[in-house]
């Protein structure tokens, strides 16, 4: 299996101090596959590309504040003592709950400037941001990090010792949670893609549907992420015998069911009134 033999290297190309990373394109790409899903999206919401263009500007700015601010919180002795690294972002360090939650308020502030439904506006981008993630994580690939427990399977990656946990230092091969996890979003997009099909063609695009597809996206997602932090060996503060991480997504699950729940009390009574 090519992963499981191949040692990447972190840099495509460099030229003395110059240098691209593959994180970096990686990221890139996501955020252009993602604004370009979106903007196809965006036609049957009947919003304007403009809009759209304008919207993802800050979601990209302020995603990466975000996901860089909430990765330094999980890490703060390491980036206490060396605090210029917090800055070197094309090497690691972008934590996803935080570029969601930074994305959340981003989108709050925007739909009510532009008089649009945070919900609609949500909705419009979730698939977008699934495929975006599912690209993105081929980064952490590249960069030897985020990866999962020892393994003697095929599916195993190598890791160069410098990049390995102290107590794994002897171990070669471990669990490629990157791959896991781009899978699975690229599998959360599918079926939000889908999801959007059936709405559009029975011209069911309505506040119900725009709760219920940010809904079972946070869901989805938090479910993966739950899973997923069972077996990576990255460093994470810790509560109830639960990592950060862990404790994020439970909570993200259970606020957007009781949402759910919620919507479907309220569209319940709305009928039994009508």
């Amino acid at each position: 299996m090519f992963l499981h033999s191949f040692i990447p290297n972190p840099i495509i190309i460099s030229y003395g101090p110059l240098a691209i990373h593959w994180y970096g394109l990686f990221m890139v790409l996501g955020i252009i596959a993602g604004l370009l899903t979106t903007l196809w999206l965006a036609k049957y919401y009947n919003i304007p590309a403009n809009l759209i263009t304008d919207l993802f500007f800050w979601l990209v700015i302020s995603g990466i504040i975000g996901a860089r601010i909430y990765d330094d919180f999980l890490n703060f002795s390491y980036y206490l003592n060396h605090p210029l690294q917090s800055l070197e972002i094309w090497k690691g360090g972008l934590a996803i709950h935080g570029a969601i939650i930074a994305g959340i308020i981003t989108i709050l502030i925007f739909a009510k400037r532009q008089k649009f439904s945070f919900w609609e506006m949500g909705a419009l981008i979730v698939p977008g941001l699934a495929l975006g993630q599912a690209i993105g994580r081929w980064g952490n690939y590249f960069n030897q990090e985020l990866f999962g427990l020892p393994t003697n399977s095929l599916i195993g990656i190598p890791i160069s010792i410098i990049n390995r946990p102290a107590q794994y230092i002897f171990n070669d091969f471990f669990q490629p949670t990157f791959l896991y996890e781009s899978l699975g979003c690229l599998l959360i997009f599918i079926f939000l893609l889908i999801l959007n099909f059936n709405a559009i063609k029975r011209n069911k695009l309505n506040k119900s549907f725009f709760i219920l597809s940010v809904s079972l996206y946070m869901i989805l997602y938090s479910i993966l992420r739950f899973g997923l932090e069972f077996i990576r060996v990255d460093e994470t503060p810790s509560y109830f015998n639960l990592r950060l991480p862990q404790l994020v997504s439970l909570l993200a699950i259970i606020f957007f069911l009781l949402i759910l729940a919620f919507q479907k009390n309220a569209t319940r009574e709305k009928n039994r009134i009508s």
